[in-house]
């Protein structure tokens, strides 16, 4: 049995999916909600050299405004439960930013939801939620 969870959130039907199932499966464990800023996700796609420190720093804001929106929705589900959770957020590339996460907080399992990510960077990238089975130190659980 776990002792802490990672349940890594973005504004899809499937890190919706993978925080009830955490919140249903495991109601005693302490979970923590985790939304990443991807820096390129940020530029957009844009060269960065084209993106003036003005307008790096509004889609920033724009990204960090609609982060707190995705964990106070997590949240919510979590009151919906009867439960509390932790809830982060950081800035760095996704996979990467999970794994440390994880490591660096004591986090013994990961509840991921799979095709988190959407559109080209889905395509480009593949699968965060299968990247992160391949390079996680604990249990990852991938709900669909």
């Amino acid at each position: 049995m776990p002792s802490h969870i990672l349940v890594p959130i973005d504004e899809s039907e499937q890190s919706d999916a993978a925080l009830k199932f955490a919140l249903s499966e495991y109601p005693e464990i302490p979970i923590t909600a985790l939304h990443i800023i991807d820096p390129a996700d940020i530029q957009g796609g844009v060269a960065l050299e084209s993106v003036s420190p003005e307008s790096y720093e509004n889609l920033q804001a724009q990204q960090e405004d609609a982060a707190e929106q995705i964990l106070a929705d997590a949240m919510k589900q979590a009151d919906q439960h009867e439960r509390t959770i932790d809830t982060e957020q950081m800035i760095g590339t996704v996979t990467h930013s999970i794994i440390e996460f994880a490591d660096g907080h004591d986090a013994d399992q990961i509840i991921i939801g799979s095709h988190g990510r959407t559109g080209a960077s889905r395509i480009l990238l593949g699968s965060v939620a299968e990247k992160v089975t391949r390079r996680s130190p604990v249990p990852v659980t991938i709900v669909h």
